[in-house]
């Protein structure tokens, strides 16, 4: 895949998931911007020094106005790939209006808000959108437990389908991923007993958000896709 002489906005990117996708981003040839909220997070980014590396401090993706000046800030955009999002588990008994809120707010509200910024910085160009849905997305019952996590990452399914059905003729392919539990630290240390080697990793992963976000994918829009591994 070839994102040579290609800008591409990668929201969570100093993350996990966002390390492996700015990773391969970089060693296809793209240029990546980063936009990060917390400091610490940037200073332990791997490839903070990276020429084709650009970190971008933020308050809030949530945050109408910011998310417009990040993008306006780019002269041609090619593709936005939206990893940013937060995880919540409780039962709904335990669950307040504003933990749902929240959730809809790191989930849906970001993604929507850099979607619709990315739509109008590849107007007549045309571009990638890639968002990231949940495995409780599409499988609704799995999500007991963490109902307001699966509502917001049900909703970024629904919005994506909408979004790529809309786009499609400007020449904008919108997609998602639905990992189920991804192989990471943090995930080891909740899950201590579980069979680490079932899970994806953050690289095969990433993989398939690169293959959605590059020139490659001539034809496929309105896609979630899961990438549960062997889980």
């Amino acid at each position: 895949m070839d994102f040579r002489d290609r800008h591409v906005i990668v929201t969570g990117g100093t993350g996990a998931l966002g390390n492996a996708v700015v990773g391969a981003l970089v060693e296809a040839g793209a240029t990546c911007h980063v936009p990060y909220v917390v400091a610490a997070e940037a200073e332990r980014f791997a490839l903070r020094q990276h020429e084709r590396v650009k970190l971008v401090a933020m308050s809030n993706l949530a945050d109408e106005a910011d998310v417009a000046r990040l993008y306006a800030s780019l002269d041609k955009l090619w593709a936005s790939i939206h990893l940013v999002g937060g995880f919540s588990m409780a039962p709904v008994a335990q669950t307040t209006k504003a933990d749902l809120m929240k959730q809809i707010e790191m989930n849906l509200v970001t993604t929507f808000l850099c979607s619709r910024a990315a739509v109008n910085a590849m107007a007549g160009r045309g571009g990638r959108i890639v968002n990231v849905a949940a495995r409780p997305a599409l499988e609704p019952r799995s999500g007991a437990g963490m109902a307001a996590y699966t509502a917001s990452k049900a909703a970024v399914a629904a919005f994506t389908i909408a979004l790529a059905e809309e786009v499609a003729k400007l020449g904008i392919l919108v997609n998602a991923v639905a990992p189920s539990i991804m192989d990471t630290p943090p995930n080891r240390a909740a899950m201590p007993n579980a069979d680490y080697t079932a899970w994806p990793k953050v690289e095969e992963v990433a993989a398939t958000i690169l293959f959605l976000a590059s020139p490659q994918n001539a034809v496929t829009r309105g896609a979630i896709v899961p990438v549960y591994g062997r889980s």
